[in-house]
C-alpha cells in the first residue's frame, strides 16, 4: 500500500494562538450580518407599530434574508470541518504510531478540528489523551497544546 504524504504547509505567519485564532471574515462579520440584521430589526418596529399584511410580508423577507446569510455560512463552514476532517485522517495516518493508526475513527469530527492546530511532535500524545477520555472537547484539546500550528487557511 502506498502512503501518502502530508501537505507541505507554507511558511506560517507568527502570533496566532489559542486566544487569538478565530478568523473575522469582515465583508460578512461586520457588513453583511449587521446590514441583515438591522434590517430585520427595523422591519419588526414598523410591523409593531403599523401592523399590516404589508409589514408582516417586509419581516418575513427580511428575516428570510438573514437566515440566508447564516445558512450560506454555515454551508461553508460545514464544508470546511469536512476538509479539515480528511486532512486529519490523512495527516494522523502518516503521524501516528501503528497501535494509534486503527483508532483514527474513533475521533470525532470536533476533536479533528480542535488537534489541527497541534504541531507534528505533539499529535501522538495528544491523540492518545483524547482517545484515554483525557482530553474531552474542542476547547482542552486546544488548550493542551504547548506549540501552536497556526491554520491560516480558513473561510
Amino acid at each position: 500500500m502506498d502512503t501518502i504524504a502530508p501537505p507541505v504547509h507554507p511558511p506560517h505567519r507568527t502570533g496566532q494562538t489559542y486566544r487569538n485564532h478565530w478568523r473575522w471574515y469582515p465583508p460578512v462579520h461586520f457588513f453583511v450580518e449587521p446590514l441583515f440584521g438591522l434590517n430585520a430589526i427595523f422591519a419588526l418596529v414598523r410591523l409593531v407599530r403599523e401592523p399590516t399584511l404589508d409589514r408582516g410580508w417586509q419581516f418575513a423577507l427580511a428575516v428570510g434574508l438573514l437566515f440566508i446569510v447564516f445558512t450560506a455560512r454555515w454551508q461553508v463552514l460545514a464544508v470546511q470541518d469536512r476538509l479539515i476532517r480528511l486532512e486529519m485522517w490523512l495527516r494522523l495516518r502518516h503521524l501516528l504510531p501503528p497501535d494509534l493508526q486503527p483508532r483514527i475513527g474513533e475521533l470525532r469530527t470536533g476533536q479533528l478540528l480542535a488537534l489541527r492546530f497541534a504541531p507534528d511532535e505533539e499529535l501522538p500524545e495528544l491523540v492518545r489523551a483524547t482517545l484515554a477520555g483525557e482530553l474531552g472537547g474542542k476547547r482542552a484539546i486546544k488548550r493542551a497544546i504547548r506549540s501552536w500550528r497556526g491554520d491560516y487557511l480558513r473561510a
